[in-house]
Order: structure tokens, then C-alpha cells, then sequence
């Protein structure tokens, strides 16, 4: 694990993406819980984006963290999203917005957000790179780097156009490792090959990576250590070299808690458990389930004009298909019972959920096999 940025005090981030929920809010009490217990046992970083849980995230953050907490208790990272500028003139009114919803004077971590081929180009035309280097000179961002989603090849190209980059946010979990969507490894090599440290995004594949297939949990009990599958995951994630954060996007308190205990004292992967992650991976590749995060970007910002909610769609197709859950047709209605959402044939194949899908799902042909099982 690398050691660079000494003021991060772990090597384990509190990913802000997917808070507890009471309905369509943030669980603020419990959120306050979770914070509390995170600072206390040693831990201080934070992630958050403005589009995260329709911007309720940073409004949490503020409320539970930076509202109780001297600044120079927690590092706090932001980002900066595609679509929130269309020009240079929009970045720094937006930039200034994110301090006052967290209610912070500077981020310790600006990032540009979810990087590819498409949007870099607006990136650049923008001069959104630029921005952020001087505001780090005005010390209203500490360090400046980049979350990317797409080939090694533009994570080169980027890299190499922009060599101050101080740290990048990749994907990275044992099933995406060898991925050729994802392209884990060869990305994390980039990273290595221009000397920048790594933060991990996505540890457990969006919680699929911790409730398995029956035959890929049996691997993991047998070997009788009592550790969750979160564990395996997140070690993993945590095991390499160059890796400075992993984040996780931890929901309840019982997952903090079960993060906390094998992160506050991290022992890497014994090659016995190595040897179970790749015998997991193998099955877990051969059911054929459909690599969804529920990141939901595709929906989230009027990327689907349908109200088609592709995530628990998606949910619902893995769960009928590897746990032969009939239930999920059941789950499936309940989707729609509000009438607030359209089911998956009423996709009009417009393509902009795929535009922005980190996993380069071809969404369009995977909601006519949603229909297909479960309308």
C-alpha cells in the first residue's frame, strides 16, 4: 500500500454514495453514528460528489461531519461533474456552491469526475483541469486528480496530457481485475507506470460481491476464518501496491463495523485466502450476471427519460437468474406499483444511460432481457 499523502491517516475512505436511508433521506442520526465511529477509530477520509443521492450527500456532510467536527479532524474529497458546466464561466460558481453545501473553505481532494474519451474532450475545452490547479494555488483545493471509467489506453492519454495529476480513483475488485470492460489491472498499471498513487472505487462490485452465489459462499466458509466477504473484497482492493485508499460505501452501522474490524488493523491476504478469491471469481464469472454497480448514473440527471429505474431492474434479473428467486417478478411489480416508474419495455433505445455508464453495460439490449424474464 502506497504512503504518500501522510495526512490520511489510513488507508480505508468512508465512501458517500450510498448512506442510510429512511425512505428518499439520508438517515442523518445513524449517518452521525457511522462518522462517529469512523473518527474514533482512527479514521479520516471522506468521498462525496454533487450528484451523489440527488446532492443530499454533501448536505449530509455537512450536518453530520463538518458541522461538528474542527476542520483539520477529517479530509474531505469533491468532484467535478460533466454535467454541472458547459463552460469555463460555470466551474468556479459551481466549485464555490460544493464548499458552501458541505460547508468547508477547501477540499483536501478535488477530483475530476468520472473521466472517458467523450467527456475529457469538454474537460479540456473547458479548461476544467486548469480551474482546479489554480484554486489549489488559492489552497481552496489541497490535491488535484481524476476518477476514471474507461480503457488504459485514455487513462494513458490523460495522464500524459496532464502530468500534475497527483492521485487517480479507479475501479478495482477481484472480479473486474481481468475484466475486459473494466480493464482493473491494466489501468492500475497506467497508474503505476506514471507514478500516481490510487484510490479504490467499487471494492465489492456495488455490494454484488458480498452476497454470492451459494456455491461461491461455500468456498469462502470453508476455510472457517469467520471474516465477511466484504473482507476478502476490500483486502483485496487494499492488498496492492500503490493503493492509498479504499473506500466503501458503507450503508448501515453493521457494515461500518465489520469494515472497521479488519481495516483499523489491516493484515494483507494469506495466499490461502488468494487462492479462494480466484476460485470465487471463476464462478462468479460463469453465472453470466449482469456487472451492475447501482452507481446510478444512468438514471440520476435525466439520463433516462423513461423514469426507468435500470439499477433494481437489473437487481431483480441477477437475483431471479443465480438464486432462481421467483420472488423477483413479485419485487419487480412493486417497482412499477407507484406508476412513478416505467417498466423496461418502455425503453425508447435513446442510449444516453449507455453514454454514461461506468461498466459500459449495453444497457438498451439488457432491459429486453429484463422484459423478457420478468414482464
Amino acid at each position: 500500500m502506497d504512503k504518500s499523502f501522510p495526512e490520511i491517516k489510513t488507508f480505508f475512505g468512508f465512501g458517500c454514495m450510498r448512506l442510510p436511508m429512511i425512505g428518499s433521506e439520508v438517515d442523518i442520526e445513524q449517518f452521525k453514528e457511522m462518522v462517529d465511529y469512523f473518527i474514533d477509530n482512527g479514521f479520516n477520509y471522506f468521498d462525496t460528489a454533487h450528484g451523489y443521492i440527488d446532492g443530499k450527500s454533501e448536505k449530509a456532510i455537512k450536518v453530520a461531519i463538518s458541522d461538528r467536527y474542527p476542520r483539520e479532524k477529517f479530509l474531505l474529497t469533491n468532484k467535478l461533474s460533466d454535467s454541472y458546466f458547459h463552460k469555463e464561466e460555470d466551474i468556479r460558481p459551481f466549485f464555490q456552491s460544493q464548499l458552501e453545501f458541505c460547508g468547508v473553505e477547501y477540499f483536501d481532494f478535488y477530483l475530476m469526475h468520472a473521466q472517458n474519451a467523450r467527456n475529457f474532450e469538454q474537460y479540456k475545452e473547458c479548461r476544467a483541469y486548469e480551474t482546479a490547479f489554480e484554486l489549489k494555488k488559492e489552497g481552496k483545493i489541497k490535491h488535484v486528480g481524476l476518477s476514471f471509467h474507461d480503457s488504459p489506453e485514455v487513462l494513458d492519454k490523460i495522464l500524459t496530457t496532464y502530468p500534475d495529476v497527483e492521485i487517480v480513483q479507479i475501479q478495482f475488485n477481484y472480479v473486474d481485475y481481468e475484466d475486459p470492460a473494466v480493464q482493473s489491472r491494466k489501468c492500475y498499471e497506467v497508474c503505476r507506470k506514471h507514478n500516481k498513487p490510487m484510490i479504490v472505487m467499487e471494492p465489492v462490485k456495488g455490494g454484488s460481491l458480498v452476497k454470492l452465489p451459494e456455491e461461491a459462499q461455500k468456498v469462502f466458509d470453508e476455510m472457517g476464518t469467520g471474516l465477511s466477504n466484504a473482507s476478502y473484497a476490500i483486502r483485496f482492493a487494499a492488498n496492492q501496491e500503490g493503493i492509498r485508499i479504499v473506500l466503501s460505501g458503507m450503508s448501515d452501522m453493521a457494515q461500518m463495523k465489520d469494515n472497521v474490524s479488519f481495516m483499523k488493523d489491516f493484515q494483507p491476504l494469506s495466499d490461502k485466502e488468494l487462492a479462494a478469491i480466484a476460485k470465487v471469481t471463476a464462478i462468479y464469472k460463469g453465472k453470466d450476471m449482469i456487472p451492475c454497480t447501482s452507481c446510478h448514473y444512468c438514471v440520476e440527471q435525466n439520463h433516462c427519460p423513461m423514469n426507468i429505474k435500470i439499477p433494481e431492474m437489473f437487481g431483480c434479473l441477477n437475483t431471479y437468474k443465480i438464486f432462481n428467486d421467483w420472488n423477483q417478478k413479485r419485487y419487480y411489480r412493486e417497482q412499477l406499483a407507484s406508476g412513478e416508474n416505467s417498466p423496461a419495455s418502455a425503453c425508447i433505445e435513446c442510449g444516453g444511460c449507455e453514454a454514461v455508464c461506468p461498466q459500459h453495460l449495453e444497457i438498451r439490449n439488457l432491459l429486453k432481457e429484463v422484459a423478457k424474464e420478468l414482464e
